[in-house]
């Protein structure tokens, strides 16, 4: 193995791909594909080369030759060498023709330009939290401890499953917190809400061509279901959560799909009379309740509502993610299913991980062992609090007219306006710089519109050197 190639090039430099062909000795075929490289635009000026032995070795040619026809280019500008930076593609070399800076093209004769919508200068969107937020040392010093025990099938391909690690942690997280009744066993690990709704769209749509919604939800979640070819009908929401008694229709409804503990976006949770009732309809038409967990973890006037899944682990299926407690680009979520529907959501998940980094679930799952994922909670959820105080005050103090409804819950919160005034309040918002949304844009499009006038406040989501500029926008906007 002495003359192995991997041994020649002794783990110098960078690779590069070069094509020595046509006539010449070995330094003038070398310095015409350089040329070639940089007039064709693949190699863009600053581009560090390798250093001549490693190249010398990858092209198995002799480092004088690389030495020489680097020197050469260099005299003739097409490459550029300084002490300590190395051999580089000089910074004057042209791009080739049709990839340097392109001409405007002409509008069509009558028709307009779309603008560029300006970025706004706030945001109170719904979905996310702070960004500035995430627990970065934290995060990094469960990734050490994690990636430094982690065992050498984890750097293989992934079980679909999710890592045993993380689906162990969860149980344990889940049972205490959320009061779910599981086994890592019935845990498959996904990367977030959407990839559960696809997977068990797969699986449990054939159960019945009808899900039921609530009446207000994420059209983008609608919008996957009927993807995946499920219609979807809406059941009424209240101040006491859906009314599950429109279940019993003559409608064959095989699954329904809610947000118990934290009605989204209206606020409400789902009383306990109707967690009760969905999961006997459940049990006495075989259907299925999958439960959107999303936020449950925080509730600020008391402790959180236990889950639904506890009332019944074969009719329920709990998901829940980090993409609100910590951040939506992890893509680490996770369903908590019924044992006779593990081997089906593994099976339409496929035969390897796909989803979410092996590395990263295993940071998670030392991140939830250790305590930090509890301790960032109790953070975000004292933050999240002040944050919704914050916001009642200031419309208390200066729209008395608008309040704020729902429970103390979550990262956002539904404003009531005046009937009849959402569209031009949204207007008023953008010309203030102030990104947020209408109550509107999250019903369904059956349902009739109910003369619910209202914005969907996302609080957690500008960083604290913006918040208070954004409450200031937010009541420049309202009636």
């Amino acid at each position: 193995m002495a003359d192995s190639w991997v041994n020649l090039a002794e783990s110098l430099g960078a690779d590069l791909h070069l094509e020595l062909t046509g006539p010449g000795s070995r330094r003038a075929v070398l310095m015409r594909a350089l040329r070639d490289a940089v007039r064709s635009g693949r190699l863009a000026p600053g581009t560090k080369l390798p250093p001549y032995r490693s190249l010398a070795a990858d092209l198995r040619i002799a480092r004088n030759t690389v030495a020489d026809a680097y020197a050469e280019l260099v005299a003739e500008g097409w490459l550029t060498a300084r002490q300590g930076s190395g051999t580089r593609v000089a910074q004057k070399a042209s791009p080739p023709p049709g990839r340097g800076k392109a001409a405007p093209v002409a509008p069509v004769r009558g028709q307009r330009t779309p603008a560029r919508r300006p970025r706004p200068t706030y945001d109170l969107v719904q979905g996310q939290p702070d960004p500035s937020a995430f627990p970065r040392g934290a995060w990094l010093a469960s990734a050490r401890r994690a990636l430094t025990v982690a065992p050498h099938d984890a750097f293989g391909p992934g079980d679909p499953r999710g890592r045993a690690e993380l689906r162990e942690a969860l149980a344990e997280y889940l049972a205490r917190v959320r009061g779910v009744r599981t086994t890592p066993a019935r845990i498959v690990v996904c990367s977030g809400a959407a990839h559960a709704l696809r997977l068990l769209a797969a699986v449990a749509g054939g159960r019945s061509r009808l899900w039921a919604v609530e009446s207000y939800g994420l059209p983008f979640h609608r919008g996957l279901l009927a993807g995946a070819g499920v219609p979807t009908v809406p059941l009424t929401v209240d101040e006491h959560g859906a009314r599950t008694a429109e279940l019993e229709t003559p409608r064959k409804i095989g699954v329904v799909l809610l947000t118990p503990a934290h009605q989204f976006p209206t606020g409400g949770p789902l009383h306990p009379e109707r967690r009760a009732a969905v999961v006997d309809w459940a049990r006495s038409t075989g259907a299925l309740v999958l439960e959107d967990d999303y936020d449950g973890e925080f509730r600020y006037d008391r402790q959180p509502v236990g889950a639904v899944q506890s009332l019944d682990p074969d009719r329920v299926v709990l998901m829940g993610s980090v993409s609100k407690s910590l951040s939506p680009t992890l893509r680490i979520g996770w369903m908590v299913l019924p044992e006779q529907l593990v081997d089906d959501i593994v099976t339409a998940k496929g035969e390897r991980e796909q989803w979410s980094s092996a590395t990263e679930q295993l940071t998670l799952a030392d991140f939830i062992a250790s305590g930090a994922y509890d301790r960032h909670v109790r953070k975000m959820r004292q933050r999240h609090r002040r944050r919704r105080d914050q916001l009642t005050a200031v419309l208390a103090e200066r729209a008395p007219q608008v309040r704020v409804t729902g429970i103390a819950a979550g990262l956002h919160a539904v404003l009531r306006l005046p009937p009849g005034t959402e569209r031009a309040v949204v207007k008023a918002a953008a010309w203030q710089g102030l990104a947020v949304e209408g109550l509107a844009d999250y019903r369904h499009p059956d349902f009739p519109a109910d003369g619910r006038d209202g914005l969907v406040v996302g609080y957690a989501t500008p960083p604290e050197h913006t918040y208070g500029g954004a409450l200031d926008a937010l009541c420049r906007s309202l009636p």
